[in-house]
């Protein structure tokens, strides 16, 4: 697993000149959400991170509030797209979930969606938190669903109650972000998902290769 930091942030990405006006400004306002929250995102800089002017903000949204709402929700729905890849792959429910757990993230960025939760302003908003609790919850029943197909495939101990085990597996995650984040370093954010899955290991049922001895 690899949660370094990739080289050449979004400050440093062009923005393809074929996009449509619309496309610009959801995508450079996604990307400042998640470097600067949303206050720090303001529509100058959305502007300028689009290269589009102020007329064709406002043809296209109501103000701030209507952009930054079509941002977090894309951004709602590519997480989701790309946690269902990872829970579609063959393999047991421990290897679906290990498979979302293990995939690239760049853990000093924190989470784009997990991100938003911190910012008061989207919080007190009715309108913006509800793409960020749509989707947690949307990830905490597919994670739950997947354990429950692995107990009825007896891949998993019948002990292990799915739903509070998918509200760690989110919780998680989103806990290493903040403590890679505190430390300046991902390890935190590693040692947390290494730690999960060995909970989740202890639950499975599938048989393990026995270690045998070797001769000198």
């Amino acid at each position: 697993m690899s949660t370094e930091e990739k080289p050449g942030g979004p400050e440093q990405l062009a923005m393809p000149e074929q996009l449509g006006t619309r496309e610009r400004l959801v995508r450079s306002t996604q990307e400042l959400l998640w470097e600067r929250g949303y206050v720090g995102t303001s529509p100058k800089a959305i502007l300028e991170r689009a290269g589009v002017g102020q007329g064709s903000m406002y043809h296209h949204f109501s103000g701030k509030p209507d952009l930054a709402l079509a941002a977090i929700r894309r951004t709602a729905e590519e997480m989701t797209a790309a946690a269902e890849t990872c829970l579609t792959t063959p393999g047991t429910a421990y290897d679906r979930v290990a498979a979302y757990l293990l995939r690239e993230r760049e853990a000093l960025r924190g989470c784009p969606i997990g991100r938003m939760t911190q910012d008061r302003d989207v919080v007190r908003s009715a309108a913006l938190r509800a793409p960020l609790d749509e989707m947690f919850g949307w990830l905490r029943g597919r994670i739950a669903d997947v354990l429950t197909e692995g107990q009825r495939r007896g891949e998993l101990s019948p002990e292990l109650d799915p739903a509070a085990t998918a509200a760690t597996v989110a919780a998680v995650v989103q806990g290493g972000y903040v403590l890679a984040r505190a430390a300046d370093a991902p390890g935190p954010f590693d040692a947390a998902i290494q730690g999960v899955l060995a909970l989740l290991s202890a639950q499975s049922t599938a048989a393990r290769p026995t270690a045998t001895a070797t001769a000198d």
